[in-house]
């Protein structure tokens, strides 16, 4: 192992005689890359892992072909998304056509750089944008995504279109509120608005209850399960994708795309869906922390081992609540329109304005 420290410490010398502004640049831009593979190799991959999962439940095979256990199909899919003809309607509106599915996109990517991924790899943060108001950046970064949505809705100037792109800004105004209320009350007890913090919060065990993680989802079952199902409305995820709807809407607001700007759109939903997994690891199940053998406490500068495993147990966990969401897909009715504004609107706003309440009181008592 003497040579793989003999490379670090080569590595650490040069970095050290650069300017500090060329390390800070060199340095984002190596996390930029490294989130950005990641996360698409995981938008891949979720989809191979949907269609198997689909496949198991309804007795199916799934994707078998292409390479061992099917595992390069998203390739496949990838090089046919790229050779099939990228085909405009003489109606829609051009322009807005053209940005709608990259405006969609856009948002998954942006907003995992507040989100930290590991603790310390040598000096560096694990985390590209390290903000003390990242949850906030986080929600104006989400709420964007489903601008794509209305966007693709009205340029595709076609009913089944148009009424998805409806129903997807008309899910936002519900489910919006309530996922940052539920949030409020982490905060309140966190007392700070930065993920990092939020992170390190959760170090260790409960004082209560010593055989249990120190995670929020203990503390805040609620806020949990209102910010979960808000994440599935957000995300036009079954039970919430009327958006999409096939037996009514025959796709919703991507029914006029092919090619290229279809997969954008494929590779948006799973960027959100992603995005959103991490963000309950990072708020619920104590980010890259684990309570054992030291696992909860940031890595050293020359604890490089250590570091790369809390960025592999992060990605662990949100590989696990990922297949989550995907699970509960092919579970789970869709609900009709009327009971999903009535659950965001009569149940998840008051539900969420209570805990925020009940957190508060408890607070103030035990200070």
């Amino acid at each position: 192992m003497g040579w793989i420290h003999h490379i670090i410490n080569s590595i650490n010398a040069w970095f050290d005689g650069l300017s500090p502004m060329v390390q800070f640049s060199t340095i984002s831009v190596l996390k930029i890359i490294g989130v950005f593979a990641v996360l698409m190799t995981i938008v891949a991959y979720a989809v191979w892992v949907e269609r198997k999962v689909s496949a198991a439940i309804q007795d199916r095979i799934g994707p078998n072909r292409f390479g061992p256990f099917g595992l390069l199909q998203p390739l496949a899919d990838a090089v046919k998304s790229m050779h099939k003809e990228d085909f405009t309607p003489a109606h829609v509106r051009k322009v807005y056509f053209w940005l709608a599915p990259a405006i969609t996109l856009i948002p998954g990517l942006v907003v995992v750089a507040v989100i930290p991924f590991g603790s310390y790899i040598g000096h560096q943060k694990m985390v590209i944008a390290d903000l003390d108001v990242g949850i906030l950046y986080t929600f104006g970064i989400v709420s964007l995504g489903v601008y794509g949505i209305v966007l693709a809705g009205y340029a595709s100037n076609s009913k089944f279109p148009f009424l998805g792109g409806i129903r997807s800004s008309a899910q936002l105004i519900s489910y919006e509120i309530a996922m940052g209320m539920s949030v409020v009350a982490v905060f309140l007890i966190v007392g700070n608005l930065n993920l990092s913090q939020v992170v390190e919060y959760q170090a260790g065990w409960l004082r209560w209850l010593p055989i249990l993680p120190n995670w929020l989802i203990f503390k805040q079952p609620l806020a949990f399960i209102i910010f979960m199902v808000a994440a599935f409305a957000e995300t036009n995820r079954t039970p919430f994708d009327l958006p999409e709807a096939e037996q009514e809407l025959a796709g919703g607001y991507n029914v006029e795309y092919s090619s290229m700007k279809f997969a954008l759109f494929f590779m948006g939903e799973y960027a959100n869906v992603t995005a959103a997994s991490a963000m309950m690891v990072t708020l619920f199940f104590g980010g890259w922390t684990l309570p054992f053998a030291g696992l909860d406490h940031a890595a050293g500068p020359d604890q490089w081992g250590l570091g790369v495993l809390h960025i592999l147990i992060f990605l662990a966990k949100t590989c696990a609540v990922l297949f989550m969401i995907i699970w509960v897909r092919w579970m789970w009715p869709r609900f009709r329109y009327d009971q999903l504004m009535d659950l965001g609107w009569r149940r998840f706003i008051p539900l969420a304005l209570a805990n925020i309440i009940v957190t508060a009181v408890i607070l103030w008592a035990k200070s």
